[in-house]
């Protein structure tokens, strides 16, 4: 594998997300809104209004009340109100599901722009037939989107960390982010889930005609993310630390799984065929 190679086509790709409008643009709102525009609001209102009266609140209370007993339920009945028991249980387990969803659209939408992009730009037929393996422009394709996915996901966390704890300190007196399910979240799951993701929407990339296309079909990975958060905040399925780490195992296998399925396309005949 001619690792130089591989980091040109990577670094090349990376230049090109920069140019696009399409693809940058919601790789930086969502990540915007859900990891610091969403909490900060929630924050904002807790310290001015009472919760339970400004929404519809029973459901969380619900799930709050239904907690087996553990640490957790321990900290939020120390709280001193019923709004301080809703803003930690939101910033630390709540908004959890939502940095599944950040890597998962980030990683969507530059993947599903791999081999799809370039066809689109005309670039693909010198690409196919370069004197480099399939295996090198594959794993090239892969990082371009994997690390700036991650990238996206850590700064946002560390951003949604600064932003939650300065808001919330007036309340808690404390900083009370992060936890050790969210160093699980963003260390184990977010990579694999990113490069799940990218395995997916690689192999739809190599198969479609258009972005559009590539890009719609991809985003059906993201359901059972949406899934997850509705579980989360319904009280169906809880995500502590034993959970998220079971989740990382479950996404390592699925990897190894679309590897396996990514290995058939390391042929460059076949992949023109499809797409010239």
């Amino acid at each position: 594998m001619n690792k130089k190679a591989m980091w040109s086509i990577a670094v090349k790709d990376m230049k090109a997300i920069t140019s696009n409008i399409q693809i940058w643009l919601p790789m930086l709102i969502v990540p915007f809104i859900l990891g610091i525009v969403v909490p900060s609001a929630l924050i904002i209102t807790a310290r001015a209004f009472d919760l339970t009266v400004v929404g519809n609140t029973e459901v969380i209370v619900n799930v709050i009340q239904d907690l087996p007993e553990g640490t957790l339920k321990q900290t939020l009945e120390s709280l001193p109100s019923l709004n301080h028991q809703l803003v930690y249980f939101f910033i630390l387990y709540g908004f959890t599901p939502f940095f599944m969803l950040i890597p998962a659209m980030a990683s969507s939408v530059i993947s599903a722009n791999s081999f799809v992009g370039e066809k689109e730009r005309k670039t693909l037929e010198s690409l196919l037939f370069a004197p480099i393996s399939m295996k090198t422009i594959f794993i090239g394709k892969i990082l371009s989107a994997f690390i700036p996915a991650v990238i996206v996901t850590f700064i946002t966390a560390i951003l949604y960390g600064v932003v939650t704890n300065f808001i919330a300190y007036p309340m808690f007196d404390r900083i009370i982010f992060p936890n050790w399910g969210w160093v699980i979240l963003i260390v184990w799951i977010t990579p694999f889930l990113s490069l799940l993701v990218i395995l997916f929407n690689v192999i739809i990339s190599a198969k479609v005609k258009g972005y559009q296309e590539a890009y719609q079909l991809g985003g059906i990975i993201v359901l059972p993310i949406v899934g997850l958060i509705v579980s989360q905040l319904t009280g169906l399925l809880f995500l502590s630390h034993t959970v998220l780490i079971l989740i990382g195992f479950i996404l390592l296998f699925l990897n190894i799984i679309l590897l396996q399925v990514a290995s058939k396309w390391n042929d460059r005949f076949r992949l023109s065929e499809q797409q010239i």
